[in-house]
C-alpha cells in the first residue's frame, strides 16, 4: 500500500484516524498503530512481514542482552552481522554472485530473491537502536511493543525518512494532540501528495521517454532534458513522500525531523548533502563516518573516510554499479572541494561568483543523477557522451528531433516544468518572511489552507484518471 493509492486515501487512513481519535487510552492507541502498520505492510508484502517481525524481535533481544556489561560488545557484533546479513541476502546476493562470476572458472547460479519493500529503511532503524544502546545514548527499551511501534510505524516504514529511536523515544510513551497539529499534518500531507502526483509524475513522463530512447534517437538537447527532468522528478517524488510521512506523523502526535531542505539552492556539493535526504546522510555520518575517525585524523584520512561513506551510501540505494558510481562521484566532488581544487569558499565573495558556484553545483548534481537513473553504466556513460555533443545521432536531426519530441507533450508539461523549477526554491519561506504583521500572517495561513484544498481537488482529479506511478524510493 502506498500513500498515493485510493485504498490508502479513502479507506485505510480515514478508518485508522477515526479509531485513533475515538480511543482514549494511550497504550490502546499504540496497539492500534502497530496493527495498522502491520496491515499496511502486509497489504503489499503478506509473507515478508514475518521477516520484518523476526528482525525486530532479534534486535529487541540483542538490546536486552546489553543489560549485562560482558555481553554488550558481542550483542553489538551480532546485531551488525544479523542486520547486514539480511541486507546481504535479500538485496545484494545476486549482485555479489555476478561479481564472483567475473573470476575465471567461476560460474555460480545467480539467485533471484525478491527485494522486500522497505528493508533498507527498517533495517537501518533497528541497527541505530542497538548501536545507540551500546553507546549509552538511550535506555534499553524493555517494552517490546514500543520498539515494535518505533520500527513498524507505517508513515516511515517503507521509504523513510529513517527515524532514529532517540529522536522519538519520549513520543512513544507520551504524545500531545491538538486540532492545529492535526490540521497542519493534513496540510503537509496534501503538499507532499501534490509534489508526487502533480509534479514528479508529470516530469517523469519526459524522463522515462528520454531514457528509453535508442542511441540513434538520443540527441544532445533531449539528453539534457531527460537528465534535468529526472533530477526534478527524484526530488519532488522523495521529498513529497517525506512530506507525507511527516504530515501523517503529526496527525498521530509524532514529530519527525525534516528530510529535505531545498537541496537545489546549494552553493556546493558539501552543502547539497546537508540538505538532501538528511536522514540517510546523518545516519551514515553518525554510524560510519564518525567511527572511521571523521575529520579528526587529518585531511587525507578525512577524504578517504568520506569516499568510504559515499561508496556505501551509493550501495545502500541498490545492487547496481550505477548507484556505486553515483556515490563515488559525490565523494569525488567532496574531495575536490575539501582540497580547494574547486574553490567553493572563494566562489562566495560576490554575486557573480555565487551564481557560478550555484551553476557548478547544479551541473554536478545533474551529471550524478544521470548515472543514478541509467539502467547500466554503459547507458549512463553514453548519456554523458551525448550531453556533451559526442553522440552518434546526426547533428542535423537535433532541431527536428527536439520539435517532434515536444509535440508529444502538451502545454501542461511545460507549465509543470516551470513550477518544478520555482518550487525547488524556498518560495514559501520568502513569502512567509514578507508577512511581518499578525494580520498578514493570519491571511497567509488562510490562503495556505484554501490552497491545500485546491491541491487536494487536483490530486483527486489526477487519481480519477487511473494513472499510477510508484514512488522511486520503494525500489531501494
Amino acid at each position: 500500500m502506498v500513500f498515493s493509492s485510493t485504498v490508502f486515501l479513502f479507506l485505510f487512513l480515514p478508518a485508522v484516524l477515526a479509531l485513533y481519535y475515538l480511543i482514549p487510552e494511550r497504550h490502546v492507541k499504540n496497539a492500534l498503530l502497530i496493527l495498522a502498520s502491520i496491515v499496511f505492510y502486509a497489504f503489499g508484502e503478506p509473507f515478508v512481514v514475518f521477516l520484518m517481525l523476526i528482525s525486530i524481535l532479534c534486535n529487541y533481544g540483542l538490546g536486552l542482552m546489553m543489560q549485562k556489561e560482558k555481553l554488550k560488545k558481542i550483542s553489538l557484533i551480532l546485531s551488525i552481522i544479523w542486520n547486514l546479513g539480511l541486507l546481504g541476502i535479500f538485496k545484494y546476493a545476486g549482485f555479489f554472485v555476478n561479481i564472483l562470476n567475473i573470476l575465471p572458472f567461476v560460474n555460480l547460479p545467480v539467485p533471484e530473491i525478491p527485494l522486500p519493500i522497505g528493508i533498507s529503511f527498517f533495517t537501518f532503524q533497528a541497527m541505530s537502536y542497538v548501536i545507540d544502546v551500546y553507546r549509552g545514548e538511550i535506555q534499553i527499551q524493555k517494552n517490546f511493543f514500543r520498539l515494535l511501534l518505533y520500527i513498524t510505524f507505517f508513515p516511515q516504514l517503507i521509504a523513510g525518512p529513517i527515524v532514529k529511536y532517540k529522536d522519538i523515544e519520549s513520543q512513544l510513551a507520551v504524545r500531545k494532540y491538538s486540532p492545529e497539529q492535526t490540521a497542519h499534518g493534513i496540510k503537509r500531507f496534501i503538499y507532499g501528495l501534490s509534489k508526487k502526483l502533480l509534479i514528479a509524475d508529470t516530469v517523469s513522463i519526459a524522463a522515462d521517454h528520454v531514457f528509453a530512447l535508442e542511441r540513434s534517437e538520443l540527441i544532445c538537447p533531449l539528453a539534457w532534458l531527460g537528465a534535468v527532468c529526472y533530477t526534478l522528478q527524484i526530488y519532488f517524488d522523495f521529498s513529497g513522500y517525506s512530506d507525507m510521512a511527516i504530515g501523517l506523523g503529526q496527525m498521530f502526535g509524532f514529530e519527525f525531523k525534516e528530510n529535505f531542505n531545498y537541496p537545489y539552492i546549494s552553493a556546493n556539493i558539501t552543502e547539497f548533502w546537508r540538505r538532501w535526504h538528511i536522514s540517510v546522510s546523518t545516519w551514515f555520518k553518525e554510524y560510519l563516518y564518525f567511527p572511521l575517525g571523521g575529520n579528526r585524523k587529518g585531511k587525507t584520512r578525512t577524504v578517504i573516510n568520506k569516499w568510504i561513506v559515499f561508496f556505501f551510501t551509493g550501495l545502500w540505494h541498490g545492487a547496481n554499479w550505477t548507484f556505486v558510481i553515483w556515490g563515488l562521484l559525490n565523494g569525488g566532488f567532496l574531495m575536490l572541494e575539501s582540497y580547494e581544487i574547486i574553490p567553493v569558499k572563494k566562489l562566495q565573495k560576490n554575486i557573480v561568483l555565487k551564481i557560478i558556484s550555484h551553476a557548478y553545483t547544479l551541473f554536478a548534481v545533474v551529471l550524478c543523477f544521470t548515472i543514478f537513473r541509467a539502467e547500466s553504466l554503459t547507458q549512463g556513460l553514453y548519456f554523458w557522451q551525448t550531453m556533451f555533443g559526442f553522440g552518434i545521432a546526426e547533428k542535423t536531426g537535433h532541431v527536428l528531433g527536439m520539435s517532434l519530441f515536444l509535440k508529444e507533450f502538451h502545454s501542461l508539461f511545460v507549465i509543470t516544468l516551470i513550477f518544478a523549477v520555482i518550487l525547488s526554491m524556498p518560495v514559501k519561506n520568502w513569502i512567509s518572511g514578507c508577512c511581518k504583521s499578525e494580520k498578514a500572517k493570519s491571511g497567509l495561513q488562510i490562503v495556505s489552507y484554501l490552497g491545500s484544498l485546491g491541491l487536494l481537488f487536483l490530486c483527486l482529479l489526477y487519481l480519477s484518471s487511473g494513472t499510477y506511478s510508484p514512488f522511486i524510493y520503494l525500489n531501494f
